[in-house]
């Protein structure tokens, strides 16, 4: 165990995997979407399966899928059989929240390395009426995730005096770099912000392009302790130090809530950047996958994480500072509005940050990315996860940890 007031054992992604992202993955069951996105963690890691203590996974509520409990009947799959297995639940951020509770299970120094997977077979169900409340057609309809979160956008836009075409340039960015991304589930190298905004309004102000896709797929990560991460290094594999995780909840309504920029979120990300000690984040994240299933989102957590001043977000899109190009680059990926199976997505933005560091994001990678931020936040904005990985230790949790062994 490790002994109280110690600084936790480091802990590192070893390897990451995922799925091919689409509608319909009918070529295989949901114990085969999983095992697709582990066998390329565990081959990413150079792992087998004795070499992995634990398995952690998650995914969104049942609901979506129609299936209660499939952890019941996937422990073989999972390759669990045998093995401490935990499964975790916090809505859409829960493939965050799974990469955290792995991260912990090997920061507190019981489990050497340990396999977190998440997924989502979103073909199976229909996941915007399990969203919907009141049920459909009783007015009013509040239809989907849209229909809940188009105000919060409208108030963003009357009270930050954004442009109408904000939504549309964040689209534009992120479809264009999920084009370089063979795992992506839309590939649109070509949409233009004119085509976003002719297209169907669904939730004023939100149009169709500004809106996620509704996706099957999987992801897993493998991540092993100080040990495992030098044995890879010593082998030439890079690896992804965990410099700091946060995650915090608030509840979904109360007097004073503030839906355009959750408290929940901005603790989180304060509590996040000082693990990690970073004091500038837009200056000191080389790169950042931020969980934006509406366009409009981007700019609405670039100001909720702490990277500009309240306002300005849509300034730094307008800018072209989140393009691949730009001095933050955010979703190189293509993000959630390129491929969204809700349980993998916040999994996904965890996995391709460290994919950064480790300098295997293939297409998209960004050059010379050191240190990197992962993103995730479900229900109505109620649950919030972050990680910040870089490509070498987090030095304060190094030396302090080095102090005390020598003091022991």
């Amino acid at each position: 165990m490790n002994p109280a007031n110690r600084p936790p054992v480091e802990a590192a992604v070893l390897g990451t995997g995922q799925t091919h992202h689409t509608s319909r993955r009918l070529d295989v069951s949901m114990a085969g979407l999983c095992r697709e996105a582990i066998d390329a963690a565990m081959a990413d890691a150079r792992a087998g399966w004795d070499d992995i203590d634990a398995i952690i996974i998650g995914k969104a509520p049942d609901l979506f899928e129609g299936v209660m409990m499939p952890e019941l009947m996937m422990a073989d799959a999972l390759g669990a059989a045998g093995k401490p297995l935990l499964r975790v639940h916090t809505a859409g951020s829960v493939g965050g929240s799974t990469a955290i509770a792995a991260t912990a299970h090997v920061q507190s120094g019981r489990f050497r390395r340990v396999l977190a997977v998440s997924w989502e077979k979103q073909s199976e169900s229909n996941a915007m009426w399990a969203l919907s409340l009141p049920v459909p057609f009783a007015a009013p309809v509040g239809a989907g995730a849209g229909g809940h979160f188009a105000p919060h956008v409208r108030s963003y836009i009357e009270t930050s005096g954004a442009p109408l075409d904000t939504g549309a340039k964040v689209v534009v960015k992120d479809r264009r770099a999920g084009a370089r991304n063979p795992h992506a589930h839309l590939h649109q190298p070509d949409i233009t912000v004119e085509q976003v905004m002719a297209g169907k309004m669904l939730w004023d102000p939100i149009r169709y392009d500004e809106t996620c896709p509704s996706s099957d797929g999987a992801s897993a990560i493998v991540i092993g302790d100080s040990v495992a991460a030098r044995e890879a290094e010593s082998a030439g594999r890079g690896v992804a130090w965990i410099h700091a995780t946060s995650m915090r909840t608030e509840a979904g309504t109360y007097s004073g809530r503030n839906h355009r920029s959750p408290r929940a979120g901005r603790d989180a990300a304060a509590a996040l950047w000082a693990e990690a000690g970073i004091d500038d984040p837009r200056a000191e994240i080389d790169v950042a996958e931020i969980y934006v299933p509406f366009s409009w989102f981007e700019p609405m957590w670039l100001e909720n994480l702490g990277f500009c001043d309240a306002g300005d977000g849509w300034k730094l899109v307008a800018e072209g500072a989140t393009a691949p190009d730009g001095d933050l680059p955010v979703n190189p990926s293509g993000g959630v509005l390129s491929s969204n199976p809700i349980g993998a997505s916040g999994m996904l933005r965890f996995a391709e940050a460290a994919r950064q560091v480790m300098g295997r994001a293939d297409e998209h990678q960004i050059a010379g990315a050191r240190r990197a931020f992962g993103h995730a936040y479900g229900g109505a904005s109620q649950y919030f996860s972050m990680w910040v990985v870089g490509a070498e230790p987090n030095e304060a949790v190094a030396s302090l940890r080095e102090t005390q062994d020598q003091a022991l």
